[in-house]
Formats: structure tokens, sequence, C-alpha cells
């Protein structure tokens, strides 16, 4: 009798437990609801800061939104530094400082897992000249989307996990793990400094991380979706050099080997019109597809022929859609981005370049190696070269050796994403990769050695880095909220 009582009292204890713990959750899903107004509002005042790390006249904005970011979490009670990652030289041979990183820490309980969001407030430049329907920088809502520069990519985001923490807060409610949060502000040009500051602080700020979550991602359809690889990137200059000057084509035509022909002779051995690399040996090393990952493939919610219409193409290189989505994420692509030195104003101008440099890039997948890319590359175009036996001289060059990065979809970290989309979104995560490239998670996990997740929020339609960028307020808001519910399923994780 006493063990039945026993029972039934440990019974009710768990339904009581479970009953707070959803409370809980329905609270924080009220408080946000009842707070998303203010939201917007924080998005308008970070979209309306011109924080374009490409362009050093702007730097006093990056400064300005550096110091908003540091001063949104010093509010709200977390421990804050604004750490000092050197300069940056100029061209001109100058420098200019660059903008410090943001780093917060929310609790420090060491019973408890410590996550890491990574994120980034500056953004591509933006001008109405461009094509934007609306003024880049005064965040405009039209139809349920807020359409402002840096809006998906990545101010939202950031605000969305700073909301997550913020609503623990309002409503005196412990964190379910500690947080800490390091956002920069040099991202879309490279990330300048952060390599070093993230060595650097190896085994003192990431000391304690278990986790490294990034939202710079987004979904592939309307369907949330968990990002478990992104591809690397080789870019590299291929300069030809002639005459000691550029030349007149009538006076000179004809009777010297012109720079641009040679470039353009070498650069059209590097991919064929099918799409097959013609680098020898630059597939060797790509890992094969299995047949598992097929089968995701095919269960991944994806429209061929929208992705064709959004485009504005005719045709695409493949029409099926698993072979579509392997090309764009875990196969190798060559892409020709340009040509300095060669005419490309308005008009006629009859002029042969003394001097012009082909830029193109590799998007690597594992299992490549950006070393022996750049070797298989220069080899190849010095052999291609030397068998047009022009006089002309060629230099190869990689400027640009990111590395893939890929993540175990089975650790407990993507169990829990799926969770949390299931409990917030209430349908199944689809899985996917990224065709672009994120230089920061390959850092991350070959410095820290901890475990990464890319969890987005981002819609498929965003138009990141293009003209009327936006985030749809149903992911801004519903996002914030599957961060809470991933920072609660994280909690379950048992600690290594």
């Amino acid at each position: 009798m006493f063990c039945v009582q026993m029972n039934r009292c440990a019974m009710v204890i768990l339904l009581c437990g479970a009953a707070v713990h959803s409370f809980r959750f329905d609270g924080l899903i009220k408080y946000m609801d009842n707070h998303q107004e203010e939201y917007v509002q924080t998005l308008r005042e970070w979209v309306a800061v011109e924080s374009d790390s490409s362009d050093v006249t702007k730097r006093a904005e990056l400064y300005r939104m550096m110091d908003m970011v540091g001063e949104k979490l010093r509010k709200m009670g977390g421990k804050v530094e604004l750490v000092d990652i050197g300069e940056e030289q100029l061209p001109d041979g100058s420098s200019l400082a660059l903008p410090k990183v943001v780093t917060a820490q929310f609790g420090s309980d060491v019973n408890k897992p410590t996550v890491c969001v990574y994120g980034h407030v500056d953004v591509q430049p933006a001008q109405k000249e461009d094509g934007w329907a609306t003024e880049p920088y005064n965040l405009t809502e039209i139809n349920g989307n807020l359409y402002g520069r840096g809006a998906s990519d990545n101010k939202a985001p950031v605000l969305a996990w700073i909301h997550a923490v913020e609503a623990f807060k309002a409503l005196d409610m412990d964190l379910p793990v500690n947080v800490k949060y390091l956002i920069e502000g040099m991202e879309e040009t490279g990330s300048n400094g952060l390599d070093a500051m993230i060595k650097s602080q190896k085994s003192t700020f990431f000391s304690d991380v278990d986790y490294i979550i990034i939202s710079d991602c987004g979904w592939l359809s309307k369907r949330p979706a968990l990002t478990y690889g992104t591809r690397g990137n080789c870019y590299f200059f291929a300069e030809v050099e002639g005459p000691k000057q550029d030349l007149h084509s009538g006076v000179y035509g004809g009777t010297v080997i012109e720079p641009m022909t040679d470039l353009i002779g070498i650069l059209d051995t590097l991919i064929s019109p099918s799409g097959t690399i013609l680098i020898p040996g630059i597939r060797d090393a790509v890992a094969p597809f299995s047949d598992e990952e097929w089968k995701m493939y095919q269960d991944i919610e994806f429209d061929v022929e929208s992705y064709r219409e959004k485009i504005g193409v005719e045709q695409l290189m493949y029409n099926n859609k698993v072979e579509l989505l392997a090309h764009r994420w875990r196969h190798p692509t060559v892409s020709i981005h340009g040509i300095n030195g060669a005419f490309s104003a308005p008009g006629t101008k009859t002029v042969i370049p003394a001097k012009v440099t082909g830029k193109f890039s590799i998007r690597q997948v594992p299992d490549m190696d950006p070393a022996v890319v750049e070797k298989q590359v220069t080899d190849h175009l010095h052999s291609v070269f030397a068998k047009r036996k022009s006089p002309n001289k060629l230099k190869v060059k990689m400027i640009i050796g990111a590395k893939p990065w890929l993540a175990d979809i089975k650790h407990s970290l993507y169990e829990a994403g799926k969770a949390a989309v299931k409990r917030v979104f209430n349908v199944d995560a689809d899985m996917i990769r990224e065709g672009g490239t994120i230089p920061i998670a390959r850092t991350f996990q070959d410095v820290t050695e901890k475990s990464i997740i890319m969890l987005p929020i981002g819609g498929f339609d965003d138009g990141l880095h293009s003209q009327n960028e936006k985030m749809s307020r149903y992911n801004y808001i519903e996002g914030t909220k599957m961060f809470i519910a991933y920072l609660q399923e994280v909690a379950q994780i048992k600690k290594d």
C-alpha cells in the first residue's frame, strides 16, 4: 500500500513538473506575442544604421552599430565586453580600426550546458537606385514582410536570439542553459581579425562553451530547416601580361598576341558547357554520395520549377530535384566572375589591354583541401598556357582558401533542433546544406573543437545581398519562439 501511494505521489510530481514546464513555455510565448511590435521597432532602429563593412566612409556607423549591440546586451544584465581586434590595412597604405567584437555572457551555472550564439550586424551595400522598391535603411512593412538591408542577413536573427534571452529575464525565469554571444561587424568582408580573436580566446571565452549556434543562413522552402553543411571557396586571380601599355587595335591588331585572347582561352579550359569541371584531379577527393544521403535529398521539400522561375532562366543544368540539390550543395563547381583590365564602359573603345586578370572561384566540398586545389588549378592553367606558346606572362594566385564545413546530423544538437522545430511549427524540419561559404563555421570547428549547428530562421525568398531584402514578421517572431524552445531542448542534453 505504501509503495502504491509512493508511486502515485511520484506520478503526481511528474505530471506537475510537465505542467509547469508547459506553463513556463506558454508564458514565454505569450510574452513574445505581446512584445512583437517592440521587436519590430528594435529591428527598425538597427536597420537604420548603415553598417556597410565594405565602405570605409561608413566605418563610424559600423562602430555605432557595435555599441548599440553592446548596450542592448548590457541593459539585459549581461556581462558584456567589446573586444579590440586590431586594424585594417587600406589600399592607400593607411590603417583603420576594425569594429570591436561584442561578447556577452548570461549565466555561469557549471551544472548547465553553455551555448555560444554567433552572428554579425554588418551588411552589404544598398541604395534605392539599385532597384529597391523602398528605402533600404528604413525598415518598411508590406504584407507581413519587413523590408530593409540587413533585415534577414543578419540583424533579425541576431535580435531573435537576444529577444529569446530577454524574455526569460523579463519574466524572472532561470535560463535553461548558459548563453554566450559573439557578435561581429566584418562578416560581409571576410571577418577580418576574427580568426585571430577566436584563437586567442580558445582557453578563456570558449573554455566553458559546449555548443556553438550559427543562424546566418536560411530555409530552402517554406518548411523550417536545419543546416548541417556549407561549401568552401577557393578564389583565384589569373593575370596575363603582354605589352608594356595598352595598344590601338587598328594599329597593332594582328601583330601581337593579345593577353585577353590568352586569358579567355585558358578560362575556357576550367569548365565545360554542361558543368563538368575540366581541371585534372579536382574531383578525386569529393566524398561519395551515399544511399542514405540520396534518400534524405528525396524527402526535402523543394520545387525545381519554382526555383527555375525565381532565377529567371529557361533551363537549369539539372531537372531532377536530387541532382540539382546535390550539385548546389555537395559537388564542387567553377564560376567565372569577371575580368580586370578589360574595357567595360559604354561605348566602343578599340583597345588591346596590356594586362588582364580573370577572377574565378571553385566552391569546394568535403573532403577537398584548399592547398591541394590551389596546386591543381595552378598546374592546370600553366600547362594549358604553355601549350599556347604565348610570349605573354601568366601569374596565378589563390586569394581565398575557405574550407567546407560538415556536421554530424546524428548529434544531439540536431535532435534538439528537430524537437524545437516540431514544437513551434508542428512540422518536421528539412535537413539541408548551404551552397555558399560561411568560413567562420570551419574556424570554430578547427580552433575550439566544439560541436556546431546552423539554426536558420530566414526565409527562402529573403533576397540576401539583393534588392528588396526582407525578413517576414512571421519568421522573425516564430523564429524567436523556436530559439526559446531550442534552449530548453539543449538543456536536456547530457554534458560530456
